[in-house]
């Protein structure tokens, strides 16, 4: 097996709302699509891979550094001892003469294509990849094997302009009526009191506090944090999200103390030794509280799989990772690996938000196709985009 070309283009996921830190009216995403001489039921092998909403696309990165390393690279260097492409000697051939650090805008690049070399191995082996993870990393011998479904929220609830409190009720309403129990939505746009407004009408429309999330973004200070901390105390929420700078870890940690429900966070963290950083000295509790690392954006999942292997060593169990970014493959890995579930999209960052077409959520849970690969082809508008790098000459 070897790469025969690597197409990129940047997409548009732009969209009129806004989170408490940062708005999406220009947000873009790179698409890559990569090429291989396999064939399987007549075509050629193409994996897909695309970074997720938050981080603009990285097209500079990709055509300077990490396309042309993979497409400079000898198909031996490339593969394992089946003859097949495998993601993490694609993985360090990628990240061949980089320094340490600078885990920003690099690791959503190599993330992209990890993405895409994740996707054609699986659709070289004729399996989902949440079937390959299984098989690979929860093995029936074992004891272990795929989750039959994935537990997933949805994210909405953003600042839309002249959005009031009914428009609010109608969005969660509506994601409660496609099958989710849980949503989740932002505050701290807006002053403490208005928001607590916002809480107390969306807790109308899904009961318990344990169905409803709150995100920040990392825009709070310290004393902001336990302002609302002190205020959202009493609802009982599944989680406080980003509520501080996600590097400041001691931060974190002063919140802890203070704050008993369950903090969330980690979707701005990009490299295993972030992550480290975070777990030793943030000061979070393995027993309640979420981590949101995004494959996607910090360097794709050869680099996951080592941060899921330093979260055992300190005492935490996969079931507290729940991905950031709804996106198909972050759920494949929710399922092969035994996550704690998956964000979701339903209704914004289109065409890239969301699942595969044919797979309800039931009662906050979603079954994956078993379908070769992520599954991209089984999300007609995803596809779209998709379809015409597939198309382009190898």
């Amino acid at each position: 097996m070897r790469i025969t070309a690597i197409h990129d283009i940047v997409a548009p996921i732009s969209s009129a709302i806004a989170n408490a830190y940062i708005d999406f009216s220009k947000m873009t995403a790179s698409v890559v699509a990569i090429h291989t001489d396999v064939k399987r039921d007549g075509k050629p092998v193409v994996g897909f891979g695309f970074n997720s909403n938050g981080r603009y696309a990285v097209q500079g990165l990709l055509r300077e550094r990490f396309i042309p390393r993979l497409g400079d690279a000898s198909p031996e260097a490339l593969r394992d001892e089946t003859g097949l492409i495998d993601p993490a000697k694609a993985w360090a051939i990628m990240m061949a003469n980089e320094k340490p650090g600078g885990h920003g805008e690099r690791s959503v690049a190599v993330g992209v294509l990890d993405m895409a070399l994740w996707d054609l191995r699986a659709k070289a082996e004729g399996k989902p990849l949440w079937g390959l993870l299984a098989d690979r990393y929860r093995p029936k011998e074992a004891g272990g094997e795929a989750d039959p479904r994935a537990w997933v929220y949805a994210a909405g609830g953003y600042y839309y302009p002249g959005k009031g409190i009914d428009a609010l009720q109608d969005e969660m309403r509506h994601y409660r009526d496609l099958g989710y129990a849980c949503v989740k939505m932002k505050i701290g746009g807006v002053s403490l009191a208005d928001d607590l407004t916002r809480i107390e009408a969306v807790l109308k429309i899904v009961g318990s506090g344990e169905n409803l999330a709150v995100d920040v973004n990392g825009r709070f200070s310290l004393d902001e944090a336990f302002a609302y901390a002190d205020a959202l105390t009493p609802y009982g929420l599944r989680w406080y999200e980003e509520p501080l700078d996600p590097l400041d870890y001691a931060a974190h940690a002063i919140l802890a103390e203070r704050y008993a429900p369950p903090i969330a966070t980690g979707e701005n963290l990009f490299s295993v030794h972030d992550a480290r950083n975070l777990i030793r000295h943030g000061g979070l509790r393995p027993d309640r509280d979420i981590l949101q690392f995004d494959p996607a954006l910090s360097y794709g999942l050869v680099e996951y799989l080592r941060t899921l292997t330093m979260l055992a060593q300190h005492g935490w169990s996969p079931r507290r990772c729940v991905p950031h970014g709804g996106h198909q493959f972050a759920l494949n890995i929710a399922v092969g690996l035994g996550l704690g579930g998956n964000e979701s999209y339903p209704d914004v960052f289109a065409p890239f938000g969301g699942f595969a077409d044919d797979c309800p959520v039931e009662n906050g849970l979603v079954r994956l196709p078993d379908i070769p690969g992520i599954g991209f082809e089984a999300k007609a508008a995803l596809y779209k985009v998709m379809r015409p790098l597939a198309d382009l000459p190898a």
